[in-house]
């Protein structure tokens, strides 16, 4: 009955879902296009030898990057199984085309309607279902279940906050708990809020997090050393990387004050969502700085005062550019994002206090000493002052952020013990 009364209401609310997505295409035209697949009107998929699909639902640009390690491996270890990868995003999706090609099947996830499941099911007819981090929804699994599709939620991780939505509708969130077949957390805390929701006991692994078997790509470095070599090998670069609404205006104004000290002070801008881009370059115009564009001067001159990255699937790039990383999402209340991609790098990261989604990997980076959290913009420009002042201390930073990866890797492995498993593979 909970179930029921949770599909009438997305029923109703499905035309404000539209106009929501429409009004979003003003910026970005990408969330105008592919509806069709959204509610399940997608081509059918075995990969070209009959066999039956692995569906990954990705939901965004975050979770893809995450799980490519994983799918590369699943590609390389069992080529004749096909793959299906769902986004609900046009980032995500686009990451996915740019990564893999025509290596894996790909669609849009439907929205979570009978009606759309099933005519999503009938296509594309998966052998099990692994769902990246916490993207779970009742009709999407119980749809699953009644196909004895298995269902895994791999990396997965469940803040406080989180947790604490999820039990207001525990009515609807207890029963979706009992119907999927695992969950593979990134840590015991997050596992036992899972628990406590209503998952048994016996379905829970604590694997730790893909996201530390992170490599660096080799070819980053090549292409960060000709940046540096635009703007002056030597200047010091900061990288405010991922960055949403109200944090760019912060960011600014300590690069402003910065520079009154720093006076070749180079500031990268990175905004998370590219419909926002053209936003953030005349922001960075009307505040009276040189500002170049990653999509119109590949190499900047070196003028160049804020260099903002437009363009996608280059962020380790303009992290290995820079000497210290700030990751956004953090100084508002977002949660921020991975503090991993330039840690691997060798950079010293700085978060500001809203965290919540990376809790576990930002307190171990803090046990480290190799990530700062600080509490609002004077503080950020206080501990960005102190790293430049002292190379040493930042590239120390650096080394103990790298060498906690390398500690803390192993969970791609067993997770990719799991999806093979759930999907009768061994």
């Amino acid at each position: 009955m909970a179930r029921l009364l949770y599909s009438l209401l997305f029923y109703c609310l499905t035309p404000l879902i539209l106009l929501k997505l429409w009004m979003r295409g003003r910026q970005s035209p990408e969330y105008r296009r592919r509806w069709g697949e959204r509610f399940g009107f997608v081509p059918s998929y075995s990969g070209g030898g009959g066999e039956r699909p692995i569906w990954i639902h990705a939901v965004s640009f975050g979770e893809t990057m995450a799980i490519i390690p994983l799918v590369e491996k699943l590609l390389a270890e069992r080529p004749e199984i096909p793959v299906f990868i769902t986004s609900m995003t046009p980032t995500g999706s686009a990451r996915v085309q740019h990564h893999f090609g025509d290596r894996v099947g790909h669609a849009y996830c439907p929205y979570d309607l009978p009606c759309a499941l099933s005519r999503f099911h009938r296509r594309i007819q998966p052998r099990s279902c692994v769902i990246v981090e916490t993207e779970l929804w009742p009709n999407l699994i119980h749809s699953c279940a009644k196909r004895e599709i298995p269902v895994l939620v791999t990396n997965a991780r469940l803040s406080a906050r989180s947790a604490a939505g999820y039990q207001r509708f525990n009515w609807l969130t207890r029963p979706m708990l009992q119907e999927i077949t695992g969950i593979a957390a990134q840590n015991r805390d997050d596992g036992e809020r899972f628990i406590a929701l209503g998952l048994a006991a016996d379905r829970l692994q604590v694997t730790g997090s893909i996201k530390f078997d992170i490599d660096a790509p080799a070819e980053v470095t090549e292409e960060a050393g000709k940046l540096r070599a635009a703007w002056g090998a030597e200047r010091p670069v900061i990288i405010a990387a991922s960055t949403h609404d109200d944090e760019e205006s912060q960011l600014l104004s300590v690069y402003r004050d910065l520079r009154s000290r720093y006076h070749n002070l180079l500031l990268i801008l990175v905004p998370r969502h590219p419909e926002r881009f053209s936003t953030i370059y005349d922001q960075s115009v009307k505040s009276g700085f040189r500002t170049c564009r990653r999509s119109v001067s590949p190499l900047p001159a070196a003028d160049c005062e804020v260099y903002l990255g437009d363009t996608m699937g280059e962020l380790m790039t303009l992290y290995s550019a820079a000497d210290i990383a700030f990751v956004g999402g953090s100084l508002i209340e977002r949660g921020g994002h991975n503090p991993l991609e330039p840690a691997v790098l060798g950079k010293p990261v700085i978060m500001g206090p809203h965290v919540y989604n990376f809790h576990q990997i930002v307190a171990t980076l803090e046990q480290e000493l190799a990530l700062q959290v600080v509490a609002g913009p004077e503080v950020l420009q206080q501990t960005i002052a102190e790293l430049l002042d002292h190379p040493d201390q930042a590239r120390a930073m650096g080394t103990r952020g790298r060498n906690c990866i390398t500690a803390n890797r192993g969970a791609l492995d067993q997770q990719l013990t799991l999806v093979k498993q759930m999907a009768g593979l061994q």
